[in-house]
């Protein structure tokens, strides 16, 4: 992992206040960013030159993704794909899983884990690897109930991937067993999640947060792990179960190491906390599978650390009953652990920092520079805190509540404005003299001319009807116009892009620091949060496992310890 660097232009530095506790200062700009390609700058040179060969594909399909939601937008569907989008999140499975535990699906459940946790992972992997951008706003409006999935890169994505595997491992279990259901209703399950995948995938193209090359290969990263899973994984829990203890350390630390390879990306995006939190879930998931087939209190089938659960002798009310208080401890466990560690690791951190043993990452504050943690607000994507849920069931009540933004969100968002804006003065110079200066940069074409400054158009638009060419080229226009968050339906305008033809370095700094003034600072992240974080998935996926379900046996919520 990186040591700690200052931060970029536009993210927050921290300072330590009279009290101790870290602060964000306004932001400035920094001597080492005056060049226009951060990404050359932060990243490794094989990395951005990946980068550089498939950025292409995300600005040119942007102007396409803006006619499609020109034509296709409505109210109702504004409202549908941002709700719906819900059921793609992480949140969603994580809180939908530990049910699928309770009540007996074992097997379905951990199936569900391993493919969530490796398309978590692997996606926010590359995503941090390559830190492609989404597609540029404006031209696309961004259409979302949540805040936080903005600020992540665009390539793949990741709700594909997560509705993709779990849909097609679903359908494959449904046709490996048609007996067990009606034929009605086999034929209607297997179409439910065939419209839970395209509906998802289809959203993300609609709500403006994907391009096309993204939810392709999201869709399949997910087939793949879906095929992984159908291939592999009863194997592994058998091996698992059925090993020592050495297998179980094994499969703990493949999963650490995984953690610790994560690529640094260059700017302040959260995939590596969501990676971290399915990695502790996944070992929650393998220490409790574990030990929980070794007691009396689970059964070998359909695999082993299996539930006991029969629906007929248990009853509605116990059902309801144990879930009501499995999920309030689980609740319980985040609320205390979590403070807990972020109070008592700082100073355990600070040791291991002064024997040059931490393992510092960008964009987190190293213990020795601060004193305290303040309480941290809206800091987790994956399960909120117990004094969020009110408002995120409102929010779910109220779907006309979403977001629709215009502008950039992120720092990608940002630095993808101010490159194309760069590409665009350099295309300009050249349709003037044939020369492209490597530090040139555009100036704004009037609003309304049919090609660029060049005289290009679009790949592929002068082959579409007129009227339909003619917008593609007006949306084209407006990449790299940056913008500001607007309200449900705003007018779609492109601004006028500052600067003339080539620009002073001051004019350029200006020019970054107009952008980045749109922009939602990010809050401060501390070194201790990835330990934490570890710890309390890792305890929450094994309460969902064994602890709780050993506690319902206890509390007389069970069916008794059969063997």
């Amino acid at each position: 992992m990186c040591p700690q660097h200052d931060a970029p232009l536009g993210e927050p530095r921290v300072s330590t206040s009279a009290a101790g506790a870290a602060a964000p200062q306004e932001p400035r700009l920094d001597a080492g960013m005056k060049h226009h390609d951060h990404y050359a700058q932060q990243l490794p040179p094989w990395r951005n030159a990946l980068r550089q060969k498939l950025i292409p594909i995300v600005r040119w399909e942007t102007p396409y993704l803006a006619l499609l939601q020109e034509q296709v937008r409505t109210p109702a569907l504004d409202s549908y794909f941002a709700y719906t989008a819900n059921l793609g999140t992480h949140t969603f499975f994580m809180i939908t899983l530990p049910i699928l535990f309770w009540c007996g699906y074992t097997s379905v459940a951990r199936a569900t884990v391993h493919m969530l946790a490796s398309g978590v992972f692997w996606s926010g992997f590359v995503k941090d690897m390559l830190c492609l951008p989404r597609p540029l706003s404006p031209p696309l409006y961004r259409i979302t109930m949540s805040g936080s999935a903005a600020l992540e890169y665009g390539f793949p994505s990741t709700h594909s991937t997560n509705a993709v595997s779990v849909a097609l491992y679903a359908i494959q279990m449904l046709r490996s067993a048609p007996d067990q259901h009606h034929p009605n209703v086999y034929f209607a399950l297997q179409l439910l999640f065939y419209f839970y995948a395209i509906s998802i995938v289809l959203g993300r193209l609609y709500c403006g947060m994907h391009g096309f090359f993204d939810v392709v290969i999201g869709s399949f990263l997910g087939a793949l792990l879906a095929l992984c899973q159908l291939a592999f994984g009863d194997m592994f829990d058998f091996w698992l179960t059925g090993g020592t203890s050495l297998n179980l350390a094994v499969s703990v630390l493949v999963v650490l190491v995984l953690v610790r390879i994560h690529p640094e990306p260059a700017d302040d995006c959260p995939c590596f906390d969501d990676s971290v939190a399915f990695a502790g879930v996944v070992i929650g998931i393998q220490v409790g599978a574990w030990h929980f087939s070794r007691t009396s209190f689970s059964t070998d089938y359909p695999i082993p650390s299996t539930v006991l659960f029969n629906l007929n002798e248990i009853g509605l009310v116990k059902t309801a009953l144990r879930t009501v208080f499995g999920v309030v401890i689980i609740f319980l466990w985040r609320a205390t652990m979590k403070p807990a560690l972020l109070k008592t690791l700082p100073p355990m951190f600070r040791l291991l920092e002064q024997a040059r043993l931490n393992l510092p990452r960008a964009f987190f504050l190293n213990a020795s520079k601060y004193t305290i943690i303040p309480q941290l607000r809206g800091d987790d994507n994956v399960i909120p805190s117990a004094s969020e849920v009110p408002q995120m069931l409102k929010n779910l009540a109220h779907p006309r509540k979403r977001s629709v933004s215009v502008g950039p969100q992120s720092a990608a968002d940002a630095y993808e404005t101010l490159a194309y804006r760069n590409r665009r003065r350099r295309e300009s110079i050249s349709s003037l003299d044939g020369a492209v200066p490597e530090e040139a940069s555009w100036s704004p074409i009037a609003k309304g001319n049919e090609a660029n400054s060049s005289g290009q158009v679009p790949l592929g638009a002068d082959l579409l009807p007129t009227p339909i060419a003619s917008r593609v080229h007006s949306y084209e226009h407006m990449m790299g116009s940056g913008g500001t968050t607007a309200p449900i339906t705003p007018p779609m305008t492109a601004m006028d892009l500052p600067g003339d033809l080539v620009q002073s370095p001051l004019e350029a700094e200006n020019e970054k620091r107009q952008i980045f003034m749109l922009l939602t600072k990010p809050r401060v992240r501390y070194d201790v949060e990835v330990v934490t974080k570890l710890i309390v998935y890792a305890g929450i996926a094994w309460l969902a496992v064994e602890g709780n379900p050993i506690l319902f046996e206890l509390c007389g919520l069970g069916m008794g310890v059969r063997r």
